[in-house]
């Protein structure tokens, strides 16, 4: 690190990168049941919400075998 030329009136500011607070922030709230069991609920709707999405969407997603094609007429193609 290269010195400054002029003075620095502080020595934190000349330190700041060494510098480390003595204060310790207080204790964090532990969750009531509630709020985790409402943490929880979200998780599992999200859950059953994008397993469902791939339930329902593998087979759309899925190519036709050829050979197992259903052929499906309408009226119209009859000749009627």
């Amino acid at each position: 690190m290269f010195r400054r030329r002029e003075p620095v009136p502080f020595a934190f500011v000349a330190e700041a990168e060494r510098y480390r607070s003595n204060v310790t922030p207080p204790p964090r709230d532990r969750a009531s049941r509630g709020e985790i069991a409402g943490r929880l609920l979200v998780g599992l709707t999200v859950t059953c919400g994008l397993v469902g999405a791939l339930l329902f969407g593998m087979p759309s997603m899925q190519t036709p075998v050829p050979g197992q094609h259903q052929s499906q007429q309408s009226q119209a193609s009859d000749g009627r």
